[in-house]
């Protein structure tokens, strides 16, 4: 994609501060970071959102982030962290390329993360499950 900012960074059109690199990711320090060590995981493929990613391309990008977030914790100090992905502008997606953020935590650094969480009843989530189940077919 012409447009895409992580495509153009893919290519090595716009630098970044790159951390790892594979056949099919890429991970680079985020230029607006959240906490010291904020990470990205991209694929180099371009796909606006998680669910049109190929599988074995978003196994590829599974499978660095454990190792990645141990290399970030080591490196930062930070004591826990976060995953976070996003799928279209209503979920919050800025950048329309999937990306996974990496966001080291420490206990007083004020990021912040809690949802208000509703209900679900039985004959709802009965629903649901089949519903969910079926379009899994």
């Amino acid at each position: 994609m012409a447009e895409c900012i992580f495509c153009k960074i893919v290519a090595g059109d716009i630098p970044c501060h790159k951390v790892y690199e594979d056949d099919h990711v890429l991970a680079f320090l985020d230029i607006g970071p959240l906490s010291h060590g904020h990470t990205l995981i991209v694929p180099k493929t371009h796909h606006p959102t998680l669910d049109q990613v190929p599988d074995d391309v978003a196994a590829a990008c599974g499978a660095i982030v454990p190792r990645l977030a141990r290399a970030i914790l080591r490196a930062t100090g930070a004591t826990a962290w976060n995953l976070l992905q996003n799928n279209g502008p209503d979920a919050g997606q800025e950048v329309e390329h999937v990306h996974f953020h990496i966001i080291p935590r420490e206990s007083d650094d004020n990021l912040g993360f809690r949802w208000h969480t509703k209900s679900l009843d039985s004959d709802a989530a009965l629903n649901l499950k089949v519903a969910i189940s079926d379009a899994l077919r």
